[in-house]
């Protein structure tokens, strides 16, 4: 354990005005305060927190941030106050140790929401100021090098976090030193046996190759001095939890990851930089496609660099990385590179504009998200830093993830432009809203009054932001609907019993919720309307003994109305439309599936106690999709001609198909949308009238 005076020069040795007394004050209270607490190792408490402020001053962090490492667990683990912190070491340092302070207190339903809790709580604290997360990074990054105090089924929980959260964060905030190693010690913990197979491979390929590797140092540090430059030039091996996950994600075995091991050259300049890539480029051939300028295009974090693989002697592949020693610091230290210190300033604010928008993006996120796993969840997607930047039409400037759409994209401006589009244009061109956009775009969202988010659009969304503002949405009015669904059910199903939900006592009715755990009627009706429960079993729970049973009483079929929403879904095997004979089939997780009478798959599939009889309603409004089959002789002209029918008796297309042709003749499936059945019949006697059709069927 090093003692204060190591520490204070540590800190001295890149910031000569700290503030010796600070630092000792802390130290000694810290030291105090932890008096008698161990680890799991038997090591006194104390030297972590030691530790972890010995890591940041490798960062270079101001005073602050050094006394809030020595004070971060004290407040949790010992009876120290945040008062108390405020009173002796003033409400900055305490506003910090807060935002580190592991929150276990949380009473929440269990370990996952617990810990996804602790994350989203720790993100809002770093969303206001960045050394919350620096200290919890050196934090984690102390406990995964001291991990052997614990028992395996702790250390794989704590590993899966690491390599999870804290890693993707480092990446993001672009602290290479500190990534690397949370990723190594993470992947050696959490699958130490996979770990230990590519370690063991890794040096096997390496006493292989080590002469044609350092054949390859020796060639370019002779070849960049020929031309009167000085470089650094270091041979390197990859980390292995990269390699493994290109493995797994690119079903590769370890022999085909040709990129083990690479070449890192340090010059001092940018002019230099481009200099050595061309030596590079003429002692050895390079594969075009895998060249990466970062100079000219930086990552959102500031890593500059360029990479180029090339091919050496023998075949083998290896990157090489060109860098200046300021680039060079800025990818091993990151974020804190840009760190300043002025007199009479509050030390904690970030250099890069990028940055604290990403920070500031953690703040709507944290409005958005419902709940603390999807928001963790939602956070994981933007922790990868691949980003496009497109226009708006006035010409703001907007980040996106990789592979973003016209809908991430309605989000990032506002969640209410989200909500209402309906359509895009992107580059003055009409493009649907599943449209991956791409840099320098420029994309205008066309809106509606009446239009709402869609269940589909989270199969392609791709930022935490639109993925939460959907969720939201449909969860809002899933509910509301559901409700509305469940109580009309139950109501019939009571009906047919004789009974009504008005007549039933408050006994009877506390009794039927008890047996069915469920904790008030809305959550009760919530549950019918999403078709995890069956309304006619639900209804026998109501009844008690006495209770008198109606026989041969049916209640009236349950009248549909189409604007239900999601919880009333039409089956996609007979596609009922309105004044068809209709029933319904209640579907766990999809609520109220609607069918044609007579429908064969639906025949097959209900059961007698989950079958709904039901009609339509007076009022019907809306388009209802049917599918049908058209057989025509295959003449030119055949699809406009039957096109301009549809369109004459104003039926939208919404899907073509041509499964069947045989000879002359060809059949052609068209899925349109129509109101009700006369305007089918209309829609029928049109196609008819074409002379090549043969026969129009409804399928």
């Amino acid at each position: 354990m090093i003692d204060v005076e190591d520490l204070i020069a540590l800190v001295r040795n890149y910031n000569p005005r700290s503030n010796a007394d600070l630092i000792r004050e802390a130290y000694e209270y810290g030291m105090r305060m932890h008096e008698g607490q161990f680890r799991h190792s038997g090591e006194p408490y104390f030297t972590h927190p030691i530790a972890v402020a010995a890591i940041l001053t490798e960062m270079r962090l101001d005073d602050a941030t050094i006394v809030t490492a020595l004070l971060h667990d004290t407040v949790e683990d010992t009876r120290s106050t945040k008062e108390e912190i405020v009173t002796i070491f003033g409400p900055e340092i305490a506003d910090l140790v807060d935002g580190v302070t592991k929150l276990t207190n949380l009473q929440l339903s269990n370990t996952q929401s617990r810990q996804a809790e602790n994350f989203r709580k720790l993100f809002m604290a770093m969303s206001r100021d960045l050394r919350v997360i620096l200290v919890k990074l050196a934090d984690r990054l102390h406990n995964m090098r001291t991990l052997d105090g614990q028992n395996p089924r702790k250390r794989a929980q704590i590993a899966r976090e690491t390599l999870e959260i804290y890693a993707p964060i480092a990446r993001r905030l672009g602290i290479n030193s500190m990534r690397t190693e949370l990723e190594e010690k993470g992947f050696a913990n959490m699958y130490p046996r996979r770990y230990e197979v590519l370690l063991k491979a890794s040096r096997s390929i390496a006493g292989d190759r080590r002469s044609l590797l350092r054949e390859i140092e020796e060639t370019l540090s002779r070849s960049v001095a020929a031309e009167g430059l000085t470089a650094a030039v270091k041979g390197r091996r990859k980390n292995l939890y990269s390699i493994y996950r290109k493995m797994r994600e690119k079903h590769r075995r370890f022999l085909d990851v040709f990129d083990l091991y690479g070449v890192r050259i340090i010059v001092d300049s940018v002019d230099e930089c481009y200099r050595v890539l061309g030596i590079v480029h003429h002692r050895y051939r390079p594969i075009s496609e895998q060249f990466n300028d970062y100079i000219a295009n930086p990552k959102l974090n500031g890593y500059q660099s360029l990479h180029t693989t090339v091919i050496a002697r023998g075949g083998l592949k290896f990157e090489v990385q060109i860098r200046t020693r300021e680039m060079d610091q800025i990818a091993e230290a990151g974020i804190a590179a840009h760190w300043q210190y002025k007199l009479g300033e509050s030390a904690g604010r970030l250099g890069t504009l990028d940055a604290e928008e990403w920070l500031g993006h953690l703040a709507d996120l944290h409005a958005d998200e419902g709940d603390s796993i999807t928001f963790v969840d939602s956070l994981r997607m933007d922790l990868f830093p691949d980003e496009v930047y497109v226009f708006t039409p006035k010409g703001k400037i907007i980040q996106l993830a990789k592979g973003a759409t016209c809908v991430d994209f309605a989000y990032a401006v506002h969640t209410e432009l989200g909500n209402r589009c309906v359509a895009a244009r992107v580059d003055n061109h009409l493009a649907p809203l599943n449209n991956k956009l791409e840099s320098g775009q420029t994309v205008e969202i066309i809106t509606a009054k009446h239009a709402r988010p869609n269940a589909a659009w989270l199969h392609f969304l791709k930022t935490g932001k639109a993925r939460a503002g959907v969720r939201n949405y449909l969860k809002n009015q899933r509910d509301d609907k559901a409700q509305e669904l469940g109580e009309r059910l139950l109501e019939k199903s009571l009906s047919d019993l004789g009974l009504s939900l008005r007549r039933l006592s408050r006994s009877d009715i506390d009794r039927g919720l008890g047996e069915m755990g469920e904790p008030n009627l809305p959550a009760l009706y919530s549950a019918i309307g999403l078709g995890r429960r069956l309304a006619p079993l639900v209804a026998r729970h109501f009844l008690s003994g006495d209770t008198p049973v109606a026989s041969g009483k049916r209640a009236k079929p349950l009248a549909v109305q189409g604007t239900e929403g999601l919880v009333v879904e039409f089956a996609k095997c007979c596609h009922p439309v309105p004044g068809d004979a209709i029933h319904g089939q209640a579907s766990v997780g999809r609520g109220l599936v609607v069918h044609r009478t007579g429908c064969a798959y639906s025949a097959r599939r209900t059961a007698s106690n989950d079958r709904v009889e039901l009609t339509w309603a007076e009022n019907v409004s809306g388009e209802y999709e049917v599918e049908l089959r058209v057989t025509a002789t295959n003449k030119r002209g055949l699809l406009a001609s039957l096109s301009a029918r549809f369109a004459d008796a104003d039926a939208n297309i919404e899907n073509v198909n041509f499964p069947e042709r045989g000879g002359a003749l060809l059949t052609i499936r068209f899925l349109i949308g129509v109101r009700d059945r006369h305007h089918l019949a209309n829609v029928i006697r049109r196609i008819r009238r074409i002379p090549e059709v043969e026969s129009i069927e409804r399928s």
